[in-house]
């Protein structure tokens, strides 16, 4: 397949993300049509679109997973989280590489790899990525029924990644792993990107300072802007240091059942509470720095399995033919 230039390079993208460079539109046009009509000159004189233009976004993202990973039909509700599609593949391809950790035949490959993506939201974006790339299987879980129903909606659109892809409602809004997993169910990975802010007030003021940056005046309006996201997409008490200190607790429990968990960091001043819970936890931990959009931010691995039960994970599940091991 010929190179489909499309992020900027500021955004230091992973080797083998697809989104090197600029946006190839002509390319993203022919793949969905509808994006034309968002697409015009910038104050530079490039082609680009209104990134605080929430359909110009939506347009983006439709052209963009039909291009690089044959996605039909995505879309979201009105207000619901826009994933940036470039960051979103960077932390598919740092799982990728977290699981080729020690494992000298390289990334491990197919539907035998299971992983569970907490909060999957409307958008789906991380199976939909992590199967087109890999062809892992995913569980997708979440406490919003219209975003499940928009996700089943999309996984309906793609019979292939429907067969590979679950999704499951979360009963318990105050829980992550519990509730949703069956009896000795086990994961090769679980990931996340959790709310970062803790309070409306706080994730309307990071909106409206996005806005700034994009040049617009977003006033004292409750902004929902370019990437949108409904409350508990944003924000819950005590922001993503407390959601992931839950998560670590939570994940005490399944410490023979899952071989690595993950979240996103947004904030480096949310890792010294959460590193303190893992060691109170007595996981092995590693930080990965990533590049999510135009700003810094990191993945934080954990597992509770030392050298030999992780060999012992991988020779028990990593077996032809359900999974297909290939260099990266």
């Amino acid at each position: 397949m010929p190179a489909k230039p499309s992020a900027p390079p500021a955004a230091r993208l992973h080797p083998r993300n697809r989104h090197q460079g600029r946006y190839d539109f002509a390319a993203l046009i022919a793949a969905f049509p509808g994006l034309a009509a968002h697409v015009g000159k910038n104050a530079f004189g490039d082609e680009s679109v209104d990134f605080a233009d929430p359909a110009a976004v939506r347009a983006l993202n439709r052209a963009l997973l039909k291009l690089f990973y044959d996605v039909d039909g995505w879309d979201i509700p009105a207000g619901y989280l826009c994933p940036p599609i470039p960051g979103r593949a960077d932390y598919i391809h740092a799982l990728a590489d977290l699981l080729a950790r020690g494992h000298k035949t390289g990334i491990p490959r197919g539907a035998g790899i299971r992983a569970l993506d907490i909060g999957t939201g409307a958008n789906a974006v991380y199976p939909l990525i992590g199967h087109a790339e890999y062809g892992w299987s995913f569980v997708g879980t979440d406490v919003d029924d219209e975003a499940l129903r928009n996700a089943q909606a999309i996984l309906a659109a793609n019979p292939e990644m429907a067969a590979h892809v679950e999704l499951r409602r979360q009963t318990s809004p105050q829980s992550i792993f519990r509730h949703v997993l069956a009896a000795d169910e086990c994961f090769d990975l679980t990931l996340c990107n959790p709310p970062f802010h803790a309070s409306q007030a706080e994730a309307d003021a990071a909106s409206r300072r996005k806005w700034q940056n994009l040049g617009k005046d977003g006033g004292k309006r409750s902004p929902k802007l370019n990437f949108g996201g409904q409350n508990r997409e944003l924000w819950c008490a005590g922001g993503e240091e407390a959601f992931v200190c839950r998560m670590v607790e939570e994940s005490a429990a399944l410490a023979e059942r899952v071989y690595w968990f993950t979240s996103l960091v947004s904030k480096s001043a949310s890792l010294a509470a959460i590193q303190r819970a893992l060691r109170q936890a007595g996981a092995h931990s590693l930080t990965v720095p990533m590049a999510q959009g135009q700003k810094q931010s990191r993945l934080v691995a954990w597992t509770f399995m030392d050298r030999q039960r992780q060999n012992d994970w991988r020779q028990r599940r990593w077996q032809p033919p359900a999974v297909r091991l290939a260099e990266g």
